[in-house]
């Protein structure tokens, strides 16, 4: 029987990721505690059999259980629920206890709550956690921000449960108030950007080039050996890889077209824009998610207008390292757009982010873990303000080799009605970055003539503003 006080930490929500995260604190020799309102959720937590481990339902009871300063981790949906959980928790807790947020909480909502908890005498983190229900039990990327002095006290406790890269811990106090959630929801921009480009390489290798699952099975195998070696891609190639009992084609062949979004894509995408920060790619790739919903409309629009040239005549094999060219320059930009975005917002909302630390822990633990964040961690080690990974010198050179590829791949699909948004929006994106003279003078121009909004001229100090109509102009 365990005594009052004894546990180390407490988990709110007992399902499947509050279950494996308290699972793991206790491999690692914490006594822990948690609380569900659902009893048959507390039963399979009690029904481990665990002695270090105890679930309850009465909340009272639990807070006793845990020693003080109190640390309370959320696992619960983002929203209301998180501010209801909280004004139930005050009710049991003391000032000066720890209470973690550790769902996808947008981080405007994190900021309103760390000034209040802060102002009622209670420490507040916001902790953004990657790796799903793998991670959870094994070892997450854990992204916490907020009240440092708490941080200091639950840190032994999160580096012990976190994944580790070279004997490094993938846990790191990300900066100020709303830190960790704004890092973690921008992580989980470049994620569906990434998706994105995996499912526009599967419609080139499939309809394309015509190629069976087992090819694009081994395509996903061979590329997740080299330079693209990431998760997303170590799991790719194993969907192709399961078929039902029974079954004669890959499981993905039966599976709705129709992709569902948790919210966390459309935040960073809202979030880049209050920001006047350019993250195309990212934007694309959420909006492919919104039109996967329209089937219906998509049904009848493929019968009034037909593709009867998708397949890629005369392709060799070699047209495959195309594609992993292609693919490289456009998860490249995903992940610099991604990036430039935790750039503006540090200045912008005074994190004291450190881009380094972000591409360090992301490289174990989290969905988007890659061999490519070590040359991001690598840039950033060099270059602690380095603005944009396009700027850094060895990104440029691996960048430069691939944009044949990547003009290859866009021009072939284009010509054969095959949709890449994601892949040629990451092609113009860096072709207007590079772009010394952009044609958005003539906007300004626009914008004068029909608005008087006026426009800055080249050379000369000053704002202006032009009388456009011509009299007795030709039509």
């Amino acid at each position: 029987m365990k005594l009052d006080n004894e546990n180390a930490f407490g988990m709110i929500g007992l399902g499947t990721m509050g279950s494996n995260l308290l699972q793991n604190i206790a491999d690692n020799g914490y006594h822990c505690a948690g609380y569900d309102n659902s009893t048959d959720k507390v039963e399979s937590l009690n029904n481990l059999k665990r002695d270090t481990i105890q679930g309850f339902s009465d909340l009272k009871a639990f807070a006793r259980s845990l020693k003080s300063p109190r640390i309370v981790m959320m696992l619960v949906p983002a929203g209301n629920i998180v501010d209801d959980v909280i004004d139930e928790l005050l009710q049991v807790l003391d000032l000066g206890d720890i209470i973690i947020d550790g769902g996808n909480s947008h981080f405007t909502d994190t900021e309103r709550r760390n000034l209040s908890l802060k102002e009622k005498g209670y420490h507040f983190i916001g902790m953004g956690v990657s790796g799903g229900e793998e991670g959870a039990r094994k070892g997450p990327s854990m992204m916490p921000g907020g009240d440092k002095k708490a941080y200091e006290i639950v840190v032994p406790i999160l580096k012990k449960i976190a994944a580790h890269v070279n004997g490094d811990a993938t846990v790191a106090y990300m900066g100020e108030r709303s830190a960790g959630h704004f890092v973690k929801m921008v992580h989980n921009g470049i994620e569906y950007a990434l998706m994105q480009l995996i499912s526009e390489t599967y419609e080139i290798l499939k309809n394309g080039l015509k190629y069976s699952d087992v090819e694009i099975h081994d395509v996903f195998k061979k590329w997740n050996e080299g330079r693209l070696q990431s998760y997303l891609l170590d799991i790719t190639r194993d969907i192709f890889a399961y078929k039902q009992e029974g079954k004669t084609d890959a499981l993905v062949n039966d599976i709705s077209d129709q992709a569902k979004a948790k919210g966390t894509g459309k935040w960073t995408s809202q979030a880049a824009m209050d920001l006047n920060c350019p993250i195309p790619t990212i934007d694309i790739s959420v909006s492919m998610r919104d039109l996967s919903h329209y089937k219906e409309l998509r049904v009848k629009a493929s019968k009034m207008y037909p593709n009867n040239n998708l397949h890629y005549d005369a392709k060799g094999e070699d047209y495959v390292d195309v594609l992993e060219q292609a693919f490289y320059f456009s998860m490249v930009s995903a992940y610099a757009q991604g990036m430039h975005l935790l750039f503006k917002a540090n200045e912008e909302f005074k994190y004291d982010l450190n881009l380094d630390l972000i591409a360090k822990i992301w490289r174990g633990g989290c969905i988007i873990r890659s061999a490519f964040l070590e040359d991001i961690f690598t840039a950033y080690q060099k270059e602690a303000k380095l603005e944009h990974l396009f700027l850094d010198d060895s990104i440029h050179n691996n960048l430069t080799k691939s944009i044949a590829g990547i003009r290859t791949i866009v021009s072939d699909a284009v010509l054969h009605g095959i949709a890449i948004p994601a892949f040629s929006t990451s092609l113009s994106y860096f072709d207007n970055f590079r772009c010394a003279s952009m044609p958005t003078n003539l906007i300004q121009a626009q914008r004068d003539y029909f608005g008087a909004h006026t426009y800055e001229l080249i050379g000369k100090q000053g704002v202006f503003h032009t009388i456009w109509e011509i009299e007795n102009k030709v039509e």
